[in-house]
């Protein structure tokens, strides 16, 4: 193995730091004065345990495509507000083949070589270090060098400046496209090409590796962890609302992991029955029930998705009750029905057999379960309206560029990881349904690892039956 690098400051001091408006005025002096008197300091990088699995997947990566050039990168800064950046998270691409999360890196794999091309610290004897409030080491805080990123990788890494010069040579070349705006300038696009290389992407991440789920594991018990949080403070809670446990989740996700894998939904009451909400700006009340989906983002960015749908008053009403029973066996029908070789779809398939059924019972469906399960009818998702499943991995819609006929249209294998999340909506205008129904929203989703005789339940910490719900509820109350 190389480690091979390159100096780390070609031209720096000519390129001009990135100021503000606002910033006070730099004289020469100043900055003559700046400019030296500093130490210098190599840091100790263990070697990341990333690296024998990058290093297998990116061989995987060059025998799909032998003898050309694939270029990933890290992708850079977004901006939140003015001069106010998003916290960087890389391409998962990026970091899933090469480790690093450091941002306007690229990652380069030609004839099966690979080659990291990234921005270094600053160097000391330029007004970077100490003006750049993008990247200056003052400012910010120190990169790590290109000896130190090579070290720890496992891999060569060049000056982010060399990369034009790599991309010139003529020859077929895929890009991960959309990540970085000058790396998509400096090599002509191809779509065939470059929607082919998406897709391959994607798909290497289907299947976990033991590694990546030893990461998804430990991303659902830090959950778990924030769960239990949030249950701790309920006196803050119903005081404050669902902005005190989104902000208490986070607290936990950001002292044992890296962030939240999404933005959390804190949805009380009727805020429920809307799938994505995550303004989490309502009251908690007595009486309703509170859905939780929440997720830690590991360090390693791998990411929990787990909901559970709580009473706030610590016991669920009997129709509360009968209606989260049905939602909790439709969900296990669904986990019972993983194992390799079935459809993706099995799961859903499982579970909207049981809530189907449940609706037609209850004498909401103006046809029988079995017409209403057609797949050209589906008139019951107008209580269920969402799929029960999607892959989990470093996002937490992964694999999103795969082929369907590899991922929703394709089969389950050992190593797969999914959702399991059916659920129950009763919008509050829905006139359809009873009244005592409108406004209740119930969904129970956990992390589940296809194995090689079914499936296990990375999120298992986590109860999920009623009565264990409550039982759960009581002890973390006190």
């Amino acid at each position: 193995m190389s480690d091979e690098t390159t100096p780390e400051t070609p031209a720096q001091s000519a390129v001009e730091p990135k100021t503000e408006s606002h910033d006070p005025a730099v004289p020469e002096a100043y900055a003559a004065f700046m400019r030296e008197g500093w130490g210098d300091r190599e840091l100790d990088l263990l070697p990341h345990p990333i690296t024998s699995y990058a290093a297998a997947r990116r061989t995987t990566l060059a025998e799909t495509f032998p003898g050309e050039r694939l270029v990933i990168p890290a992708g850079t800064f977004k901006v939140r507000s003015n001069d106010t950046d998003y916290r960087f998270r890389p391409e998962t691409a990026h970091t899933y083949l090469s480790g690093n999360q450091t941002s306007d890196a690229v990652l380069v794999v030609e004839d099966g070589e690979a080659t990291l091309y990234a921005r270094p610290r600053s160097a000391r004897d330029t007004d970077e270090f100490f003006r750049d409030r993008q990247y200056g080491e003052l400012w910010v805080g120190r990169r790590p060098s290109l000896h130190e990123m090579s070290s720890s990788l496992g891999m060569p890494v060049k000056h982010i400046d060399d990369l034009p010069a790599a991309l010139e040579p003529t020859g077929k070349t895929r890009v991960l496209r959309g990540i970085d705006a000058k790396v998509d300038g400096l090599v002509a696009p191809d779509e065939s090409l470059d929607s082919d290389f998406a897709r391959v992407v994607s798909e290497l991440r289907l299947v976990k590796d033991d590694w990546e789920i030893a990461e998804l594991q430990e991303a659902c018990d830090i959950t778990t962890l924030g769960f239990e949080d949030s249950v701790r403070e309920w006196e803050r809670v119903l005081e404050f609302g669902e902005r005190w446990i989104d902000g208490t989740f986070y607290r936990r996700a950001r002292a044992m992991g890296n962030e939240l894998g999404y933005d959390s939904i804190v949805g009380s009451g009727s805020h429920a029955t809307t799938l994505h909400w995550i303004d989490n700006t309502g009251a908690v009340t007595p009486g309703e029930l509170l859905l939780l989906d929440m997720g830690v983002e590991g360090r390693n960015l791998y990411t929990a998705d787990v909901t559970r749908t709580l009473p706030v008053d610590g016991t669920y009403t009997k129709l509360q009750r009968e209606l989260y029973d049905l939602v909790y066996a439709a969900q296990q029908a669904g986990i019972d029905a993983i194992r390799p070789g079935v459809p993706f779809l099995a799961a859903h398939d499982a579970a909207m057999e049981v809530l189907a059924h449940a609706l037609a019972d209850m004498g909401l469906l103006p046809v029988s379960a079995e017409e209403a399960l057609d797949k050209d009818s589906k008139v019951y998702a107008r209580w269920t309206l969402h799929g029960t499943s999607h892959m989990l991995g470093m996002d937490v819609h992964d694999c999103g560029q795969a082929a369907p006929e590899n991922y929703r249209d394709g089969e389950l294998a050992e190593g797969m990881v999914l959702t399991v999340e059916p659920g129950l909506y009763f919008q509050i205008d829905d006139l359809l349904v009873p009244e005592e129904l409108r406004g209740i929203g119930i969904r129970i989703e956990d992390d589940i690892l296809v194995t090689a005789d079914g499936s296990r339940n990375l999120s298992a910490g986590l109860p999920r039956e009623a009565s264990a719900v409550e039982e759960w509820m009581a002890s973390l109350r006190g």
